[in-house]
């Protein structure tokens, strides 16, 4: 009864916002003194022969008819055919009965409008467009039998028996009752959606305090284990004291206990078991850049001299797409679209960004960055959307800017109009942005800069909603954390800093990994970090000829295997255990781990 009230209620709203004033006075009489709670059947046989029929209102008759259609979904096939009949002898009944009562107009309207569908449903109907035209139509062989009362009488007592068929053992709610149903489970599916996340909440905090408490655990046996003799004491990773965060002047101060000393070594790390290793040999200078594409099938790598090359390690891999790109000015960024396998984007020194199709194997287009901002030090594609972001920069030393990047602009390409759609708001003078990464649905994009600040940005909005100092110094790379509530911070001072989403001020870990950093040449921005596809393993670019690999959550480490150069830059595979090392002796090299 609540549910029937409920889409009462619906109605008298709807008849009030169309004005159907006297339909609602009829509707609230109808209301008053009908109880049924269901189709009637002697309401719907009083309503075909005593109302629409005798009223001429074929339209409504055909409407009505129509009902059955959705009455009959499963009755038996073998009586669906008779449904289907006795739907046809109404509307000739109808036809009949015009005909009788002159009304001949009624009946031709009648084929009008249904005409060409009655003769569709059943070829006999073409017969009966003659009918109104016939003098005596009742004294035709092929008719006189349905001008009979005893024809009228059969098809009345067929049709009352298939509509009780249908409507008592085949009980159908109406739509309207359906939707108040829907919209009520909906409301129980949305009380119960509530209760799950509260449930997850609390499991998901239970499951920090009992991080955070196993790392105190590690951290007090390190202390332990670092008053022997026999331990240096600075070998194990530091992790961030957070009381140490002092937040009077609206920054995040981290001190980090300890020193890094020449008697450590980058062999204190033991090597990766690798499962297969594939060197490419194609550049002639340094690596800047390498990057797999958004399904791992191909990799894409620069080199200090503007070459760009498209090429793959897996030998079933059909080898016909790779592809050398040779441009006069440095790529100092590359990014594959995220919803795409074959578009590159690579960003360059003189302001330019080149959009490659690798399956085309052919520039498809040039985006132009402002003249006054021509170094395109990263571009970021949106996971879900065809937007890229790029960070430019001036790129030269200028009043007010003690860095030679100068200053920074973000700007928002539509990569299907192919067009600059947003410059992102940084403030007056803004430092250069070095670093870009989007969270798992493209709403957030964070960007970090020279000046150590992180900003977070509302990519529906294009505001920035958030921003603190995460580092002293310049940040070189930013990521996401395993959870998605966290962000990673990589400072030119070798520090990298696991940021709390929720609470900025909270550092939820960090490593000193200066040791694999030549802090001699901070100016060096290209520092890179990358995270595994299941986001658990940190790999970090090195000045030494290995690169050390962090797990998230524990304190320890690996390396990579030795190149001949320092590492330049470094990736992950999208889906599998597999990384990508760029070094600075030319070589790029994918390593498969267990």
């Amino acid at each position: 009864m609540e549910k029937m009230q409920s889409a009462d209620d619906l109605v008298r709203e709807y008849l009030v916002y169309r004005g159907f004033t006297s339909t609602l006075q009829a509707f609230e009489r109808d209301s008053a003194s009908v109880t049924g709670k269901a189709f009637q059947v002697d309401n719907i046989m009083n309503q075909i022969f005593e109302i629409y029929i005798p009223r001429f209102e074929g339209e409504k008759l055909v409407d009505l008819l129509f009902l059955f259609k959705n009455l009959s979904p499963n009755v038996d096939p073998n009586r669906f055919d008779a449904i289907a009949k006795l739907q046809q002898s109404v509307l000739r009944y109808y036809v009949v009965y015009c005909l009788k009562n002159g009304n001949k107009e009624a009946a031709l309207e009648l084929f009008e409008y249904y005409g060409k569908s009655l003769a569709l449903s059943d070829p006999c109907w073409c017969n009966w467009f003659s009918l109104p035209y016939m003098q005596n139509p009742h004294l035709d062989s092929r008719f006189s039998i349905f001008f009979s009362n005893v024809w009228y009488q059969t098809l009345y007592v067929s049709l009352r028996n298939i509509l009780s068929m249908l409507l008592v053992a085949y009980p159908r709610t109406p739509a309207l009752l359906k939707i108040v149903s829907e919209r009520d489970t909906e409301n129980q599916l949305k009380q119960k959606i509530q209760q799950l996340s509260l449930k997850l909440s609390q499991a998901l905090a239970s499951l920090k305090e009992k991080e955070e408490g196993l790392c105190e655990l590690v951290c007090h046996i390190s202390s332990e284990e670092n008053c022997a003799p026999s331990v240096n004491a600075n070998f194990c990773d530091q992790v961030l004291d957070t009381s140490s965060i002092d937040n009077s002047q609206g920054c995040k101060e981290v001190s980090v206990s300890g020193s890094n000393s020449d008697s450590i070594n980058e062999e204190d790390f033991p090597e990766v078991k690798t499962v297969f290793q594939h060197t490419f040999e194609g550049h002639r200078c340094p690596i800047s850049c390498s990057r797999f594409s958004p399904n791992g099938d191909n990799i894409a790598s620069s080199s200090v001299d503007g070459t760009v090359r498209i090429w793959t390690y897996d030998s079933s891999t059909p080898t016909s797409k790779n592809s050398s790109i040779c441009y006069g000015a440095e790529i100092m960024s590359l990014e594959w679209d995220c919803k795409s396998n074959s578009l590159l984007l690579m960003g360059t020194s003189d302001g330019w960004i080149k959009a490659w199709n690798a399956d085309a194997n052919r520039l498809v287009c040039d985006l132009k960055s402002s003249e006054e901002y021509p170094s395109i030090l990263d571009l970021k594609s949106s996971p879900v959307e065809p937007i890229l972001v790029s960070a430019a920069a001036s790129g030269r030393q200028v009043s007010g800017c003690n860095d030679s990047l100068g200053f920074a602009s973000l700007t928002v390409w539509n990569l299907k109009a192919w067009k600059a759609v947003n410059v992102l708001p940084l403030g007056k003078d803004p430092p250069a942005i070095t670093s870009l990464s989007f969270n798992h649905n493209g709403k957030i994009l964070a960007a970090a800069g020279t000046d150590g600040l992180i900003h977070m940005f509302d990519m529906s909005s294009g505001q920035i909603i958030t921003g603190w100092r995460a580092h002293d110094c310049g940040i070189r790379s930013i990521l996401f954390g395993p959870d998605l509530a966290s962000i990673f911070s990589f400072g030119s001072d070798g520090n990298i800093f696991e940021w709390s989403l929720k609470n900025q001020v909270k550092v939820v870990s960090s490593r000193n990994c200066s040791r694999f950093c030549n802090l001699e040449n901070s100016s060096q921005w290209r520092h890179e970090m990358a995270l595994d596809a299941e986001r658990s393993r940190l790999l970090v670019t090195s000045s030494l000829e290995t690169a050390p690999i962090y797990q998230v959550r524990y304190q320890t480490s690996m390396r990579t295997l030795s190149h001949k150069g320092s590492i330049t830059t470094v990736d992950w595979h999208p889906h599998a255990p597999i990384f990508l090392t760029g070094s600075s002796d030319c070589s790029v090299r994918v390593t498969s781990i267990s």
